[in-house]
């Protein structure tokens, strides 16, 4: 069995995370390269600073053209978006990984599909409408929908009670019957332009579906190698989180195969709990690793960043212990209403509360919460200024102003 210290599996983990080693090319191959590592990127309304996905990708490639992810996506059809962890842009040449999710979706078995099922059958009119007009007159907005005829509301004790259209198009979307084929808007925007999926992707339509078995046994290795390392718990909760029929199983599978290996983490004599694991294909990377070779940076991560979206793993592996306080109240909050990790090296040493005053382009720091265990040294503090520029300059942001000194 393979035996490595916790830092040798931070620095794997950080690598394969594309946040360590030569920075990518902002280039179109230098971007699929890193969604290729990754798998998905999350989708996330939420503005602050920018939508989650440009600063996942500006935190591995820096500074990158938005009309480079937009061909990627709209011109190229390379990547799309669908439900991973989350809903998430993935790549097109996954989709059989998430196809059995949307024919699951769509055959009404499990309570929250047959209520879905059932509101569906009760407005097949509105149905068949959105497909009609998608198909005769090609992709379209929502507020190009008008239908007239009776609906069946949808209920629900949230924002969602009574949007009818809007749900019949999220769910015809979780189907796999439409797609997202474009955006408007500033940054990433979340006005979506919707159309028939049999249009965007034709190259999937006749594709017949994985067995569940399928799916866990290439999307396992998928995860796995975008964790770098990992347990069965961490494979579950990542890339397509909870859908990992017989994981265990598939486990001794790859093992029997020598695809994944067994890895023991260890220092000082005290052995990390878990079975932990390795793809066979990253076996040189880590020998790199544990022969020294180590090219670290300083950059900032999304509050919803794949490095750190699993909380407990990255408690375990960085002690580093996450919350988003959006929605506590300001007086509770401890750090901030969008805080930022700042990953340093081999270590997620501090958070970063900023800002972006989109009017007077200017990114506004409003504090740096340091972890106790932090040295601060004057190599962290020159990497963490520069970073912040580097961010400010792929905002737009003309000036930088610290509401307390970088200390």
């Amino acid at each position: 069995m393979l035996q490595i210290t916790p830092t040798t599996a931070r620095r794997l983990a950080i690598n394969k995370q594309r946040l360590a080693g030569p920075q990518p090319d902002a280039g179109k191959e230098g971007m699929l390269s890193v969604m290729r590592s990754l798998g998905c990127v999350q989708l996330d309304p939420i503005n602050v600073v920018a939508r989650n996905p440009l600063l996942v990708l500006w935190s591995r490639l820096g500074g990158y053209e938005l009309a480079t992810l937009e061909a990627l996506l709209w011109r190229d059809k390379m990547l799309f978006e669908y439900w991973a962890h989350a809903a998430s842009i993935v790549l097109t040449d996954d989709f059989p990984l998430y196809q059995p999710r949307m024919v699951h979706f769509a055959s009404g078995e499990g309570r929250w599909q047959k209520r879905v099922q059932d509101w569906f059958k009760a407005n097949q009119s509105l149905r068949q409408y959105v497909l009609d007009e998608m198909e005769h007159r090609g992709p379209l907005y929502i507020d190009q929908l008008d239908f007239q005829g009776e609906v069946v509301d949808w209920e629900s004790t949230g924002w969602t009670h009574s949007r009818n259209l809007p749900m019949m198009l999220t769910f015809l979307w979780e189907r796999g019957e439409i797609m997202v084929t474009n955006r408007q808007g500033a940054g990433f925007g979340l006005r979506k332009q919707w159309g028939l999926a049999v249009d965007h992707l034709p190259q999937w339509n006749d594709h017949e579906a994985w067995t569940p078995a399928e799916v866990t046994y290439h999307a396992a290795q998928r995860a796995l190698r975008s964790l770098g390392i990992g347990t069965a718990g961490q494979i579950t909760n990542h890339f397509i989180r909870g859908r990992y029929d017989g994981l265990e199983g598939t486990l001794r599978r790859l093992l029997q195969e020598q695809l994944i290996m067994p890895v023991q983490l260890s220092e000082s004599g005290q052995t990390w709990p878990g079975e932990w694991y390795i793809h066979a294909e990253d076996i040189p990377l880590l020998d790199q690793l544990q022969g020294g070779s180590w090219q670290p940076r300083t950059t900032l991560l999304s509050p919803f960043d794949n490095l750190h979206c699993d909380r407990t793993r990255a408690e375990q592996l960085f002690d580093f212990s996450y919350r988003s306080e959006i929605y506590v109240p300001k007086a509770k909050r401890q750090y901030g209403y969008y805080v930022m990790p700042i990953l340093h090296g081999d270590r997620l040493v501090g958070r970063l509360d900023p800002k972006l005053d989109r009017k007077k382009k200017l990114l506004l720091i409003n504090a740096v919460h340091w972890e106790p265990s932090t040295t601060m040294t004057a190599e962290l503090i020159n990497g963490l200024r520069s970073a912040v520029e580097g961010l400010a300059q792929f905002l737009g942001a003309r000036d930088i102003a610290y509401e307390s000194p970088l200390k």
